[in-house]
């Protein structure tokens, strides 16, 4: 899964619609690898994301995926290749990498007058992939600057949480540790491999090797994970079922369908099968994680040199084809970049300690790039002659402010200046919170209620001298003035059925609550106020706008 791209930048990165009038079209599209949940809305009949930069390799996959796609959708780039992109904004160059995740996956460099990006998609950052990089990029040993940092990286935080502390082997120990459990089961008649995953190949290829075997594929229960081995990997690929290497479908209900085979051999009196999975989720799953149903095994698991088999009898590798945390942290400490932006919806970039220490908000200067990402106009605009001006909430980055015009006091936008910038960048507290370019996230009650302070003692309000009358008016009040009526009925609604009082903090929120604002790059929110404290404020703010 993937996330949109700011509004500032003409391209977007293995997002491809739908577009709403709140949601601007891209003019340029890049597909980093050909796994689906990066691939959602690639159709014939979404026509604005065509064409797609992307591999040679990962076209083919996708084109076998979709045959109703044509080729010409399409714009090959191949890993170590440029491409000079035209855009109404000033041309940029585009550089493909490789992400060291699956076959045809790439990371993507961005370099324009909008900075220098490097976009992961997902990715695994070994020392021999961030090499591959341009050297000017990458610091020469950890705590020394690279030549020239980058701007921003979008980065593929899957295993970035702070509790995934373990350190992964590299995918060759992984591979070597597949082959010895096989060696340490003679007597299995059939060694099944949930390994129908693109990205997986490779074990399967070190397995035909080592074995001198092919692997059987069930073209009617595996059809796509069949297509996919042809155009990769096709000398290793049986369809004889008397093969001794089968492949084993992870999804769905992995460890019923492992329990159903072992009792089958039980109940015949034969040699039980062997099973493994090579994967790297079964030894980071906790409890907030509940990507399987029926019961899992939770506890840590902490042997990662040799297969370990679960309650179930499946024997697990930690094959991952994602960055561990400790890569995460040791590819930025490499980088140094001024920005890191999860790819995880989770916003888990916030928990690396390079971006507690490294990315804060006041680090921007108002003629930084970093505005222009965000489609912010940081110019002094012209305001009416008038004595006007305006709202400013310290709180989110607003690129209109409300502004009353004293002749005919309407509520009109207006971009926001620099010199007011400034003013909000110098409001900072003592000690500067993290936060992603898309908001703040996993803030502790504590601080969620420092920055509620924050947003009431800086907020700005100052109206024309023509109209004394609203001198004194709260801003929170004239905000909400402006609510129309069917918002404030649903606000109203939500705040009876989701919490009993306004006193309530995140805490209180069910986890899959939290999950799904997290899963919007948002914050989770301060429970809101009473339905009493509400309908309160709307009078009082009807009262003093009835002059």
């Amino acid at each position: 899964m993937s996330i949109e791209m700011p509004r500032g930048l003409p391209f977007a990165v293995d997002t491809f619609g739908p577009y709403t009038t709140t949601k601007r079209i891209k003019r340029h599209h890049f597909l980093t690898h050909a796994h689906k949940d990066h691939t959602v809305g690639i159709s014939p009949s979404n026509i604005v994301v065509f064409p797609i930069y992307s591999t040679s390799l990962t076209i083919s996959l996708l084109l076998q995926r979709h045959p109703q796609l044509d080729e010409s959708f399409f714009v090959r780039i191949e890993i170590g290749q440029s491409v000079i992109v035209d855009d109404p904004d000033g041309e940029f160059k585009v550089t493909a990498f490789d992400a060291n995740h699956c076959p045809g996956a790439v990371m993507f460099l961005f370099e324009g007058s909008f900075g220098n990006i490097l976009h992961t998609g997902d990715c695994r950052l070994t020392l021999d992939c961030l090499h591959s990089l341009p050297e000017k990029y990458v610091g020469r040993r950890h705590g020394v600057a690279p030549k020239c940092c980058l701007d921003y990286i979008f980065l593929d935080c899957t295993f970035g949480k702070s509790s995934h502390s373990q350190r992964f082997p590299s995918k060759h120990s992984a591979i070597r540790q597949v082959v010895n459990c096989i060696w340490n089961h003679p007597d299995a008649p059939v060694v099944y491999l949930a390994c129908d995953m693109l990205g997986q190949e490779d074990v399967l290829f070190e397995v035909s090797r080592t074995f001198g075997s092919k692997i059987y594929v069930d073209k009617a229960t595996n059809l796509e994970c069949f297509r996919s081995l042809m155009v990769i990997v096709p000398e290793i690929v049986s369809e004889d079922p008397s093969s001794r290497f089968h492949i084993f479908s992870g999804f769905p209900k992995l460890y019923e369908r492992t329990s159903a085979k072992l009792a089958e051999a039980r109940s015949k009196l034969q040699s039980e099968p062997l099973i493994i999975r090579p994967s790297a989720q079964w030894y980071v799953c906790d409890d907030e994680d509940d990507w399987e149903s029926g019961s899992i095994q939770k506890q840590r698991k902490v042997r990662f040199s040799e297969a370990v088999k679960d309650e179930f009898g499946l024997w697990h590798v930690c094959y991952s084809m994602h960055s561990s945390r400790e890569e995460l942290e040791s590819a930025m400490q490499l980088l140094s970049p001024k920005w890191v932006v999860s790819t995880v919806p989770s916003c888990r970039a916030m928990e690396l300690n390079y971006v507690k220490k490294n990315c804060f908000i006041s680090r921007f200067s108002p003629d930084d790039p970093f505005w222009k990402l965000l489609d912010i106009d940081m110019e002094v605009s012209p305001v009416a002659e008038a004595d006007t001006r305006t709202v400013a909430l310290s709180c989110c980055l607003m690129s209109q402010e409300i502004i009353l015009d004293s002749a005919k006091s309407k509520l009109v936008p207006v971009i926001e200046s620099s010199s007011t910038k400034k003013k909000l960048l110098s409001l900072s507290p003592e000690k500067n919170l993290p936060v992603t370019l898309f908001g703040r996230a996993r803030l502790s009650s504590q601080q969620s209620d420092q920055l509620h302070e924050r947003k009431v003692i800086h907020t700005q309000c100052v109206f024309t001298k023509t109209s004394p009358v609203l001198e004194n008016l709260n801003v929170q009040e004239v905000v909400e003035s402006l609510q129309d009526d069917t918002k404030e009925e649903t606000i109203e609604k939500e705040s009876c059925t989701s919490f009993s009082t306004s006193k309530e903090t995140c805490k209180d929120l069910s986890g899959d609550l939290r999950k799904l604002y997290r899963s919007m790059n948002a914050p989770v929110p301060r429970p809101l106020p009473s339905l009493m404290e509400l309908m309160n404020a709307r009078k009082r703010s009807r009262n003093h706008l009835s002059f």
